[in-house]
């Protein structure tokens, strides 16, 4: 399980060079067990991270071998440093992975509420509409009602939604006011209202 000599990994390379079919196999076969090695001695990887970032690293260097420099260094030093840059970046990955669902539960936690609290609202919702439908409101109204529910209050918008966007402008802002005001008044008695008082 130890890297070959610096004699046999130039030849090794040559070959690789030279489009040698059965040479990947032999790179795969001389430098995949000293790399696992080093990644699981040094860098603590597990065996499939180890595995992966190693086979990553080899496949790189049989896809563009010119990019490997005999002058800077010895093949398995290039190969093994390419592996254990892939396996940083894989543990790197999986932290910001971890830390990201980490966050994500963090935050559903914080925002979920009870089933019992979603059914009570849910009921809560339901009752309301009931209640709103018992107004008799037309299509109009209720949109009115909606966005003033939501903050609207453009007169325009609101005038254009009541059908009243051809009156003047005094006009429109007058009879916008006149409904808003209704409308309202009948949402506080609604409210007033209680709904289990049967009396």
């Amino acid at each position: 399980m130890s890297f070959p000599s610096r004699v046999d990994e130039l030849k090794l390379h040559e070959r690789v060079l030279q489009g040698d079919p059965v040479v990947p196999v032999d790179v795969f076969r001389t430098f995949m067990p000293p790399i696992l090695k080093v990644l699981e001695s040094e860098m603590s990887c597990n065996r499939e991270d180890a595995h992966d970032s190693a086979i990553d690293a080899v496949l790189s260097y049989l896809r563009t071998p010119e990019r490997y420099d005999p002058q800077r260094a010895r093949l398995s030093t290039y190969l093994t440093q390419a592996a254990k840059k892939r396996a940083m970046d894989r543990r790197r990955s999986s932290d910001a992975r971890t830390r990201r669902e980490q966050d994500f539960a963090g935050v559903f936690e914080v925002q979920a509420r009870p089933p019992k609290e979603v059914l009570e609202k849910s009921v809560e919702a339901s009752l309301a509409a009931q209640r709103l439908d018992s107004l008799g409101l037309d299509e109009r109204e209720r949109e009115v009602l909606r966005l003033v529910l939501q903050g609207e209050r453009s007169t325009r918008k609101l005038a254009t939604v009541l059908g009243l966007d051809l009156l003047p402008e005094d006009e429109q802002r007058r009879e916008v006011k006149r409904h808003r005001d209704r409308l309202m008044k009948m949402l506080e008695r609604l409210g007033k209202e209680d709904p289990d008082d049967e009396s």
